[in-house]
């Protein structure tokens, strides 16, 4: 790891911490509330791809993990690894892997289509999916409830899919950035 990519994995942990800062919204059927940071997951495996990506959301987690209260609403401490949200923080970085594994095969021809459908199916519909059933078995609710309650999050997480994919295609089309990222 060259010094570059070490501030660029730096810089994105930052933004993912700072999106941090914007509260949940609770939810009344849930002890898991919606919130922001999902579009620094989404962008990290865009813009820097499967590598970094994942490595910044890993010391993101890290962080959490040490106490420090970067998640949403001001929380951290290894708890939140044991609690509801557990699921989806342990598949934030499988989500940042596979969207930067995509963003990866398609650098050179990357679009708008390509970063919203692999957002939707691997940050939306797995995440969602997945994180709701394994939230489901810690607070001992039946997998069918569970998968229903993952189209709560759905609606809001599209719209985080298309504000991470406009700004993710916008600045990996832009010559000097992509330059940059190289």
């Amino acid at each position: 790891m060259n010094t570059r990519n070490l501030v660029y994995t730096a810089l994105m942990t930052a933004i993912i911490c700072v999106l941090g800062l914007v509260p949940g919204i609770p939810l009344p059927i849930m002890p898991v509330p919606i919130v922001l940071q999902n579009i620094g997951i989404f962008l990290a495996g865009m813009i820097l791809g499967k590598k970094y990506g994942t490595l910044s959301v890993i010391v993101f987690l890290l962080l959490a993990a040490a106490g420090l209260p970067v998640l949403s609403g001001g929380r951290g401490g290894i708890g939140v690894f044991a609690g509801p949200s557990a699921g989806f923080l342990f598949l934030y970085p499988v989500v940042a892997f596979g969207i930067g594994f995509v963003r990866d095969q398609y650098f050179n021809k990357i679009n708008f289509v390509v970063l919203f459908v692999t957002t939707l199916v691997i940050g939306v519909l797995f995440l969602d999916i997945v994180g709701t059933i394994i939230m489901g078995f810690i607070i001992h609710i039946p997998v069918s409830k569970a998968f229903l309650l993952s189209f709560t999050f759905m609606p809001g997480d599209i719209i985080k899919a298309i504000i991470a994919s406009l700004i993710g295609v916008t600045l990996l089309n832009h010559s000097r950035f992509k330059s940059l990222i190289q």
